[in-house]
Formats: structure tokens, C-alpha cells, sequence
């Protein structure tokens, strides 16, 4: 333990693209153990199998780290209270759940997924919240040991307190009170033997000594299952601050439908991670005007916990176009400049790729701009008379484009085989020929229908990137498909 004693933690889950949410989250971890001398732990919430992938897990991994952002024990080097890999814990979670239902604070339940979406569905037809009505909880000792003898898939759910509230204070909300009803009867334990985020996330915060819960105000409403979780158990909880939300300019939420959310795609477009850090510690933070421009250093020094925001954090990016604009001009030397630049250049293997794929395409050095110049910009900047030499109607193009941004989501591991694979399933699917989807997708991504191969380039651009160019180019050809009547 440290002097302080303080020990935080980040605990993303390796189920898709880094967001900045994660990287907002961190920070302020980071920065309350380095004004606290405490430390800093990274831990990989992988309880999620279907959707948790290594490739995922080294993309978080890769993005906190070129955050700047360092911990102290990690799956990535170790340390005394790990393995720091929840998957690599699932031996530990099951002798907590037995002792919760030891107790008569948990139990065993037998619906079945087609139940419980019945159940749900009555629900909601009644405008009542979805959760579990308790059924499971009349059997008797002697027939859940029989239908579990039986080999019967079951749940391990946690018991609610039937009345009350449920009271505690939060380090950024204040004394907080949510009344039991409101709360679900929590699935601690699923029928594979994989504990619940719920129940690895209290168990191992205690065996981690975890001291100070820091997270997004999403979690704020599973407080008291958590609290009920360390009750049961006989342990004391941690201090828990709940952050508000990264929201767009509007106050939506801040989601990758609307905007773009991965640190990837911050990365690809050049900006340099000092200029986003110092962009998220602001929210974190009291400065006078023209103190803007801070360090890491800097800002853990003006690091208060105790004056934060309520109202949301805005994503602004004109202000981190700014920022990162600052950083390059103020903070950069003149080596140090180009040094970032070729580093960029490099990233993803970006320029090595781009250049082998021209090689055979060219008849001279100076085509190379125009012809790899898309794997670099920010932004493409479409108009949409640039789908209008495709053959296809632009309603033909809008439906392919709106049909390929979901489906490349479903894509665990982003390469060229991937990305060929998906594209010829739906195209299948669409009853298309392949020429006839990759027709306008070359437009998206390259802006021309002259470029380097599309699948290649796809997978060099990353699916950040892919994202946001299909998206803007939905927008261009639904210019020209006009309003629908």
C-alpha cells in the first residue's frame, strides 16, 4: 500500500474501439493517485466473452498508454493482487457467490431467456419498469438441488430489500437515496460460471484494496446493488464518485453514432496526445482565463476533486482543435515537430502500407500525393456530385452505404480478409453484385473512384476512421436522394 493509501482503478472492457469516455475516466483516476500519492491500477473487465476480444484488449491497452497514462499493476506487467485479467479470475468469483446465497441473500433461478422476455415484455406493455418478478424465489431447498441435479441451466440472483431506500454519499452527487423497488434482483453468477460485471467488480475491487471508485454517472443507479453485494459479504465499501457524462455540444450523449468517440480515430487525424489530455483535464480543473494550455504535471496540480461539475462535460472540438493546434505551435521544438509527424505517418504501419500498395500503380514519385493523399486527411471533404459518375441510382447507393456501416461493426478482428469477407456477405445478402457495393464505397473512403485497393485501404484507415467516412458520405448522397415524401 502507498503512504496515502489510496489505490484507484480503470476497468474497461476490450469489447470494441477505446472510446474517449474511457480515456476521460482514466484521467481522473490518474490524476486523483498522483494528487493523492496513491497508485493507479489498470484491470480488464473481460467478463463479456462473446463480445471481449485480445485484439480489443491491446487496442485499450495501446491507447491509454499513448495517452501518456501509466499504472502501476496491469495486465501487462503484473503485479501483487493479480491476475488483473478478469477471465484469468473466474476461480475466484463462485466462493463469494455460495457464501451470498449461504446467507439467504441470493438464490437460484431456473427461467428461461424466452420467460424472462415474456415477463419483460408484459412489463413494459404495462409501463412498468422491466425486472425480475421473483419467481424463483418460492422454491424450496429440495427441488432447486433436484432440477439442479437434473442438469437444469440456472442464475445465481441476488435478494432486494423488499421496502426502503438505499442511502449513500457520493463524492461528486452528495448524499444520494434510491428506493429498493427501483432495484432489480441482480444475475451475480450466469449459467456458463462467468460472474456478472456486478459481482467481479465488487469482488475484485476488495481483493484489489481499492479505496476510491471513480466512474461514469451511468453506473450511479447500480450503487446500491453494489453496496448491497459488500453488505452481504461483510465488507466495507469504497468511497464511490460518479462523473458526468461526456456530452456533444447539443447535450446528447456523446456515442459513435453521432460523433466520432474512439482515440483512434483522434489519432489517425494528428492530434497529439498532450493536446487531448489536456483537453479532457480541463473538465477536472478551476483555471483562469489563459491558463488553457497545461501538462499532465500541471494539471494534477490543480487537480480538485471537490469542485466538479454536475452539468456535463462538453466535447467541444473546435476547443480541442484549438488545443491541439497550441501544443503543436507552442509546446513542439522544431525536431520534435517533425518527429511527431513521420511518427503519425508511421502509425498503423500507415505509410510503409499506403506506399507498397502505389508501388505498381504509379508512373511517377509525384502521383503519390493524389493517389495515397486520402490515408492522411482528416477530412475528405465530399460533395455529392462525387457519386454521381456511379452507375447505381442514389437511392441504390444511400441503401448500400446504410447497410455497410452496421455490418462492419460486427467485425471482431479489422483486416483485409475480414473486411472482404463481410463486404461479400453483404452483397450476398443484398442480392448485389460485389461491384455494385464496392462501387460507392471507394468513393467514401478515398473520395475517388481512382485509388489504392479498397479492402486494403479499409484496413489502414481503421474502422474508426471507416466509420465516420461512410457516415459523412451517407449524408452527401442523401442530398441527393432528397427528403422522403
Amino acid at each position: 500500500m502507498t503512504a496515502s493509501g489510496v489505490r484507484v482503478r480503470i476497468a474497461p472492457s476490450p469489447t470494441g474501439e477505446p472510446h474517449v469516455g474511457t480515456a476521460y475516466i482514466a484521467l481522473f483516476n490518474y490524476l486523483f493517485a498522483k494528487k493523492n500519492g496513491g497508485e493507479f491500477i489498470l484491470r480488464i473487465e473481460d467478463t463479456d466473452a462473446t463480445r471481449s476480444t485480445p485484439e480489443f484488449e491491446k487496442k485499450v491497452l495501446d491507447a491509454l498508454k499513448w495517452c501518456g497514462l501509466t499504472w502501476s499493476e496491469g495486465p501487462d506487467i503484473g503485479g501483487p493482487h493479480g491476475p488483473y485479467r478478469q477471465s484469468d479470475r473466474k476461480h475466484i468469483y463462485g466462493e463469494y457467490v455460495e457464501k451470498i446465497v449461504a446467507a439467504g441473500h441470493g438464490f437460484r433461478c431456473f427461467c428461461t431467456p424466452e420467460r424472462l422476455e415474456k415477463m419483460r415484455e408484459a412489463q413494459r406493455a404495462a409501463n412498468l419498469p422491466p425486472k425480475y418478478d421473483g419467481l424463483c424465489l418460492s422454491l424450496s431447498a429440495e427441488e432447486v438441488t433436484s432440477r439442479m441435479a437434473a442438469g437444469e441451466p440456472s442464475v445465481v440472483r441476488m435478494k432486494i430489500p423488499a421496502v426502503g431506500t438505499c442511502k449513500f454519499t457520493d463524492g461528486v452527487y452528495g448524499d444520494v437515496e434510491i428506493p429498493w423497488e427501483a432495484v432489480d434482483m441482480q444475475v451475480l453468477l450466469k449459467a456458463d460460471g462467468m460472474p456478472t460485471y456486478h459481482m467481479a467488480n465488487v469482488v475484485d475491487d476488495h481483493l484489489m484494496k481499492i479505496t476510491h471508485v471513480a466512474r461514469g454517472e451511468e453506473w450511479l443507479a447500480s450503487v446500491p446493488k453494489h453496496i448491497l453485494i459488500y453488505r452481504y459479504l461483510g465488507l466495507e465499501p469504497p468511497v464511490f464518485m460518479h462523473l458526468s457524462l461526456m456530452r456533444n455540444a447539443d447535450k446528447s450523449k456523446l456515442s459513435k453514432r453521432k460523433n466520432p468517440t474512439s482515440i483512434s480515430y483522434y489519432t489517425a487525424l494528428g492530434y497529439i496526445p498532450e493536446a487531448l489530455m489536456n483537453f479532457l483535464g480541463l473538465f477536472f480543473v478551476q483555471i483562469a482565463e489563459g491558463e488553457e494550455l497545461m501538462t499532465m504535471d500541471e494539471l494534477a496540480d490543480k487537480f480538485d476533486p471537490e469542485n466538479l461539475s454536475k452539468a456535463g462535460a462538453i466535447f467541444d472540438i473546435q476547443k480541442l482543435d484549438w488545443l491541439n493546434g497550441r501544443w503543436i505551435r507552442e509546446k513542439l521544438s522544431e525536431e520534435e515537430f517533425q518527429h511527431r509527424v513521420l511518427q503519425w505517418a508511421m502509425e498503423n504501419d500507415r505509410l510503409r502500407a499506403g506506399l507498397a500498395l502505389s508501388q505498381s500503380r504509379i508512373s511517377r514519385l509525384g502521383e503519390l500525393p493524389d493517389l495515397t493523399g486520402f490515408l492522411f486527411k482528416s477530412d475528405l471533404n465530399l460533395d455529392p456530385s462525387a457519386f454521381v459518375k456511379i452507375k447505381s441510382p442514389p437511392e441504390e447507393i444511400l441503401e448500400i452505404l446504410n447497410t455497410v456501416q452496421p455490418d462492419l461493426e460486427k467485425i471482431l478482428e479489422w483486416n483485409v480478409e475480414s473486411i472482404e469477407a463481410e463486404l461479400r456477405a453483404i452483397a450476398d445478402r443484398m442480392g448485389k453484385k460485389l461491384k455494385v457495393v464496392v462501387a460507392p464505397l471507394f468513393v467514401a473512403v478515398s473520395g475517388s473512384s481512382r485509388s489504392l485497393p479498397l479492402f486494403d485501404s479499409m484496413a489502414i484507415l481503421g474502422r474508426a476512421v471507416v466509420r465516420q467516412r461512410l457516415k459523412l458520405a451517407s449524408q452527401a448522397v442523401a442530398s441527393l436522394v432528397g427528403p422522403k415524401n
